[in-house]
């Protein structure tokens, strides 16, 4: 399998705080842990030529993981367009945290995805709510995170074909945090947890979660639909 972390490496730029959480940028901190499952996991972040999303590069991506925040609308629109197309083909998709607004995720669910937030160092506990699906394999009945975002209902996403995860946090909110869906041949999964400023990527359960789902929507050896005029398979008769 071919994953690709794609990170808008923004904050990481600007912050000390943020810096000295992932020093080597939420990308590479993802990465690293793919990387005990996979051999051959790249990154690739905004800054980049194509923002290191070349067609080249995409044609050979079987799963993406996404996450940016700040710089949504720096992300060009026709390479965004690009990744779309390349779910409808099969490629899989897994958007993190503050991607539910990045341009791929909104053009693939068509909706705003907007949601409320709060940064206050809140308690989050992701209960499962579908302890059959495989993204949860090794996870027990809920992750603990001391601090975290927030990010509260409504959730301005389709209907999830399966949910998976409910957040609550500590200031009352809930929140849909694990779905997945289906567009073409490909599958996304959208995990909420991953706020810049704290170290949750370093947390195992959600590695665990991130490491499942990348397995999950991985979509490489399903059938290819041919579509348009097709000749029959069989002979037909043409009896009067």
């Amino acid at each position: 399998m071919n994953v690709l972390v794609w990170n808008e490496n923004r904050h990481e730029k600007e912050s000390q705080v943020v810096a000295d959480v992932y020093p080597e940028g939420i990308h590479g901190a993802i990465a690293d842990f793919l990387g005990e499952d996979h051999e051959n996991v790249k990154t690739a972040t905004l800054d980049e030529e194509e923002h290191g999303l070349t067609d080249e590069v995409l044609a050979e991506t079987d799963v993406l993981v996404w996450w940016g925040h700040k710089a949504h609308e720096e992300v060009r629109d026709e390479i965004a367009e690009k990744v779309k197309q390349r779910v409808l083909e099969g490629m899989g998709l897994v958007v993190l945290h503050s991607a539910h607004f990045s341009k791929p995720f909104k053009k693939l669910m068509g909706t705003s995805c907007d949601l409320k937030w709060r940064e206050a160092d809140e308690k989050e506990r992701i209960w499962v709510v579908d302890p059959s699906h495989p993204i949860t394999e090794g996870i027990g009945e809920f992750i603990e995170i001391e601090k975290e975002e927030m990010y509260g209902e409504h959730f301005d996403i389709p209907t999830p074909e399966e949910l998976i995860f409910v957040s609550w946090f500590e200031g009352g909110e809930v929140f849909r945090s694990g779905a997945t869906f289906r567009r073409g041949r490909g599958k996304v999964f959208y995990f909420r947890p991953g706020h810049e400023t704290y170290p949750t990527y370093y947390n195992k359960e959600v590695q665990k979660v991130i490491r499942n789902g990348v397995k999950w929507v991985n979509n490489t050896e399903t059938p290819t639909p041919v579509y348009g005029n097709a000749q029959p398979l069989e002979e037909i008769s043409n009896k009067s």
